[in-house]
């Protein structure tokens, strides 16, 4: 059979795998938060017909180039481009936003920690500061049942005003974690991830310290995915997957012709 059926074959499966990177991220263009994905390829193993440096002849005369066939493409990985999101207003005061660096600490039920970018907090029914899952945001800040208001700084440090008191108390400290390779944290689904062997060990710390952003109160993040990039990624994802399936066609045609050969 020709090769070009099983190179084409690999590259439609390619584009296939890039229009559900470029859907899913479509999908969530709107969800706080999300980081875009991008698909990245490679070529596989090249087959020789003649392999360069080889000896053509007994003088000692050498083969220049060589011909080598590819034999078609593979994902190499899907990454997520970390670049910051936009930041929208929303006045709730247990609506929080990383400007820069890290990601929000949440304890998982199994007592295991994973991490994310949303923080669109609120209070359990014993006043602690969890998710929209009701997953515990750590390192665990309860508010009192009588505060007033909440009031989260730059660096994460939570106080409250009580009823009948004119200052403000300190209840509490949020962590951020920062990773040596972000690319490496598992997605796990509900916006949440976990670190990997690839990521690295959580780096914990407070926002505004070195190498940590900043913990914006009564804001959260956009998604960075660019709606117009996507289209254009998608048109040019469905065009090179047209041109594969033409291969296949012709490629057909071609072992027809071969099989009407008498």
């Amino acid at each position: 059979m020709m090769r070009a059926l099983d190179i084409a074959g690999t590259g439609m499966q390619a584009q296939q795998t890039n229009v559900e990177v470029i859907s899913d991220n479509i999908a969530n263009m709107t969800t706080t938060g999300y980081k875009r994905r991008r698909a990245e390829f490679q070529d596989l193993i090249y087959q020789d017909l003649r392999r360069a440096g080889t000896m053509s002849s007994d003088s000692g005369t050498l083969v220049p180039a060589g011909a080598q066939v590819g034999l078609g493409v593979r994902t190499a990985g899907i990454y997520r481009i970390n670049e910051q999101g936009t930041l929208e207003q929303t006045s709730n005061s247990l609506d929080l936003a990383v400007e820069g660096q890290g990601y929000f600490q949440v304890t998982l039920p199994s007592g295991e920690y994973a991490y994310t970018r949303d923080g669109t907090f609120s209070l359990s029914d014993t006043g602690t500061i969890v998710t929209a899952d009701g997953y515990t945001v750590s390192p665990g800040i309860t508010v009192p049942s009588n505060a007033q208001t909440i009031t989260i700084d730059q660096t994460g440090q939570v106080q409250v005003t009580v009823s009948g008191q004119t200052t403000s108390t300190i209840v509490g400290q949020l962590q951020l974690a920062t990773f040596q390779n972000e690319n490496g944290l598992a997605a796990m689904g509900q916006n949440l991830f976990t670190e990997t062997q690839s990521s690295g060990n959580a780096i914990s710390g407070t926002g505004q310290s070195v190498g940590f952003g900043s913990i914006r109160q009564g804001y959260t993040e956009e998604s960075n995915v660019n709606v117009v990039t996507e289209i254009t990624d998608l048109i040019t994802a469905q065009r090179a997957y047209e041109m594969n399936s033409k291969v296949i066609t012709a490629s057909d045609q071609m072992l027809q012709t071969l099989s009407g050969l008498k």
